[in-house]
């Protein structure tokens, strides 16, 4: 049996179970992709929620080309020697946000430590690119960690994302098991550094569950995520990609994701979208609504 067979053949909780559903903005969806020559997160990834937020005409769009310098132990991300950086790649995303009429367009990318600035030029090239051709459109960027540089995180903060967006990923005791090229601290650090840099502009990060991690290890993390300035959360179930992946250790239930979103409204994020299948662009709309809905509540 192939890894991804597998991994399909384990036993996940009824809540897991995912809906295929390829109606016609899921096809339009995968050809506007493959047309341009665009990579996306959703794909690459392995993402559960890629049927759903396609047939809504959401895409998280993944630049820098597809190949990971990094090998972390949970992510289905090719890894190996990275193609040289494509210039002309931040307007095909621009093109097919128009295309797709994107209020709001989620781009990340594969963290490139091959590069100087890790990518940071092209990220800001592609916000720029987006607001160009789609002028009432918000963009959040869910970078890498830049190994920690000020001058890269600039780079993007100037070209003024919405939301600028890193995922700490996992608990501080399993983070250099499976991200052994992350730092958990340098990733903390990257969140303070934005908002000291760009107070105004909300950030974002995300943990996944269900690696090892003790309910104390996450509450900590979200504290920590807390008093780096972080707005919004995210926190969503791991599932394995294949065999050779780090296994789920544990399933967590719908209701212990709710008691994780109540703890972290209570420490102060602006909103925290916890549940088994969300990932951190899962529902991102929705989410920059609800911040802009308490942040109007609040101002009166």
């Amino acid at each position: 049996m192939d890894p991804a067979a597998e991994v399909a053949a384990e036993r996940r909780p009824e809540w897991l179970k995912i809906r295929l559903h390829t109606g016609p903005n899921y096809r339009e969806i995968k050809g506007l992709v493959r047309g341009l020559n665009l990579h996306t997160v959703c794909e690459e990834a392995h993402c559960p929620n890629i049927y759903e937020c396609w047939e809504h005409r959401t895409a998280t769009y993944m630049i820098l080309g597809s190949i990971c310098t990094w090998r972390c132990a949970y992510c289905a991300v090719q890894t190996g020697k990275p193609l040289p950086v494509d210039w002309a790649e931040p307007f095909r995303v621009a093109k097919a946000v128009q295309v797709m009429g994107l209020k709001h367009a989620v781009v990340t990318s594969v963290s490139r430590n091959d590069l100087p600035d890790g990518g940071a030029e092209v990220f800001a090239r592609t916000i720029r690119a987006i607001r160009a051709l789609n002028p009432e459109c918000t963009v959040e960027v869910l970078i890498p960690d830049f190994r920690g540089s000020e001058a890269a995180l600039r780079t993007v903060l100037e070209a003024r994302p919405d939301i600028l967006n890193h995922n700490i990923e996992t608990v501080r005791r399993l983070h250099r098991k499976v991200r052994p090229a992350g730092r958990y601290w340098r990733s903390i650090e990257l969140l303070r550094k934005s908002k000291k840099i760009a107070p105004d502009i909300p950030t974002k990060s995300g943990i996944i569950v269900g690696m090892g991690e003790t309910r104390e290890e996450i509450l900590e993390t979200m504290a920590d995520l807390r008093a780096a300035g972080v707005d919004l959360l995210t926190i969503g179930q791991y599932l394995r990609p294949s065999k050779n992946h780090w296994p789920v250790v544990k399933y967590y239930t719908p209701a212990e994701f709710e008691e994780l979103k109540a703890e972290g409204l209570k420490m102060g994020f602006a909103h925290v979208e916890s549940g088994p299948l969300v990932r951190s662009s899962y529902h991102a709309w929705e989410q920059v609504e609800e911040m802009r809905r308490r942040a109007a509540v609040e101002n009166g």
